[in-house]
């Protein structure tokens, strides 16, 4: 299958997606497969919001094909301090997503594949998707031994997970999402997956641990490309729709309109941070001073991403009390956050008096309480 970026299927994808909602009944119908040319995860995620936000699903069914650069996703109601390395994720610069479906959290990179199905609510089958895709790999690979598990996994060799999955089901449109492992980096995806932050008691969603495998080391003849175009083929054949796959830039608004201020929700600290269910640490740490060993004991009540109570202690010899309760009051209402708690601890800095122990201090403890974060 070759992807056809023509200017008629560019004319094509604006005359379906341009068309008002209500106009989509009056639409051919059968299947219609979409893939964007951005690697931005924001950007896709924004697209499948768009989709199920704005299309008529009655009597049509979409594919969405897309790759992301470096990024963690997590699901909707997961906690991101709990499910990855946010400290390790800033310095590679790996981005960090919420999407609006459950499930757990996956690691993408331009060697993993992203599928979203979309059909109407009731005609809805997520386990129908992923035989569509292990019957794919298998017509382009038939040694491959892939298969459906009763969880919706796709595993390898019988142990080995290749594809994740999520769903939302709103009230007239479902879609169904699922990962594909091709060639990801697995060193970067276990380091990136393994949360580092101690004493986290939540309620929120946690993610299954599995062992991981790529597609291409079974078969390294195999691209991501030929993966996609494969599935792609096989969606237009059970659908009986022309074998091509049209493009779409997720940044155009003259094709998707209201697209860019979806995107932009889905960047805000509020969204990916600020909608983890409510949470709580309760951990110690040990600050070296001089010759001594201090220990810290910090408990912190954490909801909507801010800090709703804290307590720190200390041995109030070693900090006076005064400025451990100005931190705890300031942390108070504050972003848990590592720059907001960074900035926070500067401002009172200037506020203590100029007596380089007591700075000394004051610092020590603050780089360490960024390390919860």
């Amino acid at each position: 299958m070759v992807l056809q970026p023509s200017l008629k299927n560019c004319l094509q994808l604006a005359c379906i997606l341009r068309t008002p909602k209500a106009s989509f009944r009056s639409t051919a119908s059968g299947g219609l497969i979409i893939q964007s040319v951005s690697n931005d995860v924001y950007q896709n995620l924004a697209v499948e919001d768009w989709i199920h936000d704005h299309m008529n699903l009655e009597n049509r069914q979409v594919l969405f094909l897309w790759r992301n650069s470096p990024a963690v996703v997590i699901g909707r109601h997961q906690n991101p301090w709990q499910e990855c390395n946010l400290r390790l994720m800033r310095q590679k610069n790996i981005k960090l997503a919420r999407r609006r479906s459950g499930g757990g959290t996956v690691y993408h990179d331009l060697g993993n594949i992203n599928l979203t199905f979309f059909t109407n609510r009731k005609k809805y089958e997520r386990m129908e998707n992923l035989k569509l895709v292990v019957k794919a790999l298998k017509a382009l690979r038939p040694q491959l031994d892939v298969h459906v598990t009763d969880r919706y996994d796709i595993l390898l060799d019988r142990q080995y997970k290749i594809s994740g999955t999520a769903a939302k089901l709103g009230r007239t449109v479902a879609y169904h999402h699922c990962t594909l492992l091709c060639n990801t980096d697995k060193h970067v995806l276990s380091s990136v997956l393994k949360s580092p932050y101690k004493g986290l008691k939540s309620n929120a969603t946690p993610s299954v641990p599995a062992s991981v495998k790529n597609l291409l080391e079974e078969d390294p003849g195999l691209t991501c490309e030929m993966l996609l175009d494969a599935i792609a083929e096989e969606y237009a054949t059970q659908h009986q729709i022309d074998h091509h796959i049209t493009l779409v830039n997720p940044a155009d608004e003259t094709v998707l309109p209201g697209i860019n201020n979806k995107t932009k929700e889905l960047q805000t600290w509020e969204w990916v941070y600020g909608k983890t269910p409510k949470f709580s640490v309760s951990t110690c740490f040990n600050m070296v001073c001089q010759d001594s060993i201090l220990d810290v004991k910090v408990d912190m009540d954490v909801k909507h991403g801010r800090i709703e109570a804290c307590n720190i202690d200390l041995p109030e010899q070693w900090l006076p009390p005064a400025l451990c309760s100005e931190l705890v009051k300031s942390l108070t209402g504050s972003k848990f956050c590592p720059n907001e708690t960074m900035t926070l601890a500067t401002t009172l800095l200037r506020l203590c008096p100029q007596d380089d122990e007591l700075h000394s201090r004051w610092n020590l403890l603050c780089k360490n309480m960024v390390t919860l974060m």
